[in-house]
């Protein structure tokens, strides 16, 4: 299983961390480890002092395939869940600031939140989702914002990376994203449903 990651692929978050929009997407990958499946509880890492969420669709692979067509696209998927990307930010800053790789920001252990299954049978509609912190809403999306839409997204992974069945793609997340601290718990939606639950400890 992989874990394929889209950054910056909404307009209005890129330009809330001070970055350029991006001419195609921008990927980056998070190992099988950082998975972390939905009830779990959620360890604060020691390594940081700013951890922050990032709320997202997350699409999983339904079979294999390479050089995919972006009109064959809908074929390779039939389920979506929300994700939380979760990001040591000063560490993800520092590493950045001396152009070195950030991997270690991203793909730590449990930084790859993933909530409950949803099949998705209407592939051309777009998808409301947000996230609650304390019961206070922090994040709201709509994939009818993404930069990327889910078909483009494929094509261009499956130009680098063969997709396989129960690979994961995180699609980018919206404006909104912020620090937690321990005690903090998350509730995420799609829609009107609630797919994840995260307890900060």
């Amino acid at each position: 299983m992989k874990i394929i990651c889209v950054g910056r692929n909404y307009a209005e978050h890129a330009k809330e961390l001070g970055n350029a929009v991006p001419s195609e997407p921008m990927l980056f990958m998070k190992p099988p480890t950082a998975v972390l499946y939905n009830g779990r509880p959620f360890y604060y890492p020691s390594f940081t002092h700013d951890l922050h969420y990032e709320a997202e669709i997350v699409l999983k692979i339904s079979k294999s395939g390479k050089h995919i067509e972006p009109r064959f696209a809908p074929k390779y998927y039939d389920e979506i869940t929300l994700g939380i990307d979760f990001t040591a930010r000063d560490v993800q800053d520092r590493l950045k600031a001396k152009g070195h790789p950030w991997e270690i920001a991203k793909g730590f252990d449990g930084s790859a939140f993933i909530g409950e299954s949803l099949p998705l049978t209407a592939k051309n509609e777009p998808i409301h989702f947000h996230l609650l912190k304390n019961g206070e809403q922090v994040q709201t999306g709509n994939t009818a914002d993404l930069i990327f839409s889910f078909d483009v997204l494929i094509a261009h992974i499956s130009n680098y990376f063969t997709l396989t069945q129960g690979d994961l793609i995180f699609t980018g997340t919206p404006a909104g994203v912020g620090p937690v601290k321990i005690g903090d718990v998350l509730e995420g939606f799609i829609g009107d449903k609630s797919v994840l639950i995260c307890e900060i400890r």
